[in-house]
């Protein structure tokens, strides 16, 4: 992913990120899960859609933090008005307690030695291992 180089780039080119924070009802998170992944691609298949990432909180049982890029802010926001989006919206809010968003624009990444990649294209073992 390109990012800004911390000296001030114009947020509107910059990648924007998306953060959620879903609270399930109690005894439906495996239901969410499955439900999350089955309509997934309705994100990811969007060209401005950088990927996303579905998190179940160790701290808070029933709680879940969704992370999402996006090319840009722009974007992103053409999606959200998009009847894709709203019907997204529908099928997960029988199973969503509450919810909110933080979002912002990607300044800076910087990898960790984890994710560097080996010639095949896996994780180093020796990045891991240490």
């Amino acid at each position: 992913m390109a990012v800004g180089d911390g000296t001030g780039a114009d947020p509107a080119d910059l990648p924007f990120r998306v953060m959620l924070t879903m609270r399930v009802h109690p005894g439906m998170e495996d239901e969410f899960e499955r439900t999350w992944l089955r309509i997934g691609d309705g994100i990811t298949s969007n060209a401005a859609n950088l990927g996303q990432w579905l998190v179940r909180s160790a701290d808070e049982p029933s709680t879940y933090y969704i992370v999402s890029d996006w090319v840009n802010e722009r974007l992103f926001r053409e999606w959200e008005k998009t009847p894709g989006h709203l019907e997204h919206r529908k099928i997960l809010h029988p199973l969503r307690a509450s919810g909110s968003m933080l979002t912002g624009a990607v300044v800076a990444h910087l990898p960790g030695a984890a994710s560097a990649a080996d010639a095949t294209g896996e994780a180093s073992t020796e990045a891991v291992a240490g």
